[in-house]
């Protein structure tokens, strides 16, 4: 085990990695069916679908670094997430070029990107927030 994890029991590493996992295989799942077998439920799906799973991907990804590693500035936590999404979001889409009526998605890369800059935003604001309301009550943690 890396000396930075802070003697974390595994209990709580598992915890916080377990949505992260979780939302890789969605991707993956969803990577794998034939294009013919989506359904066209509303205009614009892909893209709502891309930008919604990638940003709470980030947003999981960033809350398991920040648990994982609590030294880690905010900053260098958003960068490592953003990486993380878009090199998944690559892994993705050359997965799809393999995928029966599916291609490789520049568009859609972007758009994994932009969910991915979106969900880090998210838990960076939360946990300013956080720490303004503890500031407020005499106590901070971070």
């Amino acid at each position: 085990m890396p000396a930075n994890i802070q003697n974390k029991p595994n209990n709580d590493i598992v915890k916080s990695w377990l949505p992260v996992l979780v939302f890789m295989g969605l991707i993956f799942y969803a990577s794998s069916i034939p294009g013919s077998n989506i359904p066209s439920l509303f205009t614009f799906q892909d893209v709502a679908f891309h930008l919604s799973v990638y940003l709470m991907l980030a947003f999981f990804f960033s809350r398991a670094l920040r648990n994982t590693y609590p030294n880690v500035t905010v900053s260098r936590i958003i960068l490592i997430t953003i990486l993380f999404g878009v090199f998944y979001g690559m892994t993705d889409e050359f997965h799809q070029a393999f995928v029966p009526l599916r291609t490789c998605s520049g568009f859609d890369l972007f758009i994994d990107g932009v969910g991915s800059v979106t969900g880090s935003l998210i838990f960076a604001a939360g946990k300013f927030f956080l720490n303004a309301r503890k500031l407020s009550n005499g106590a901070s943690d971070d």
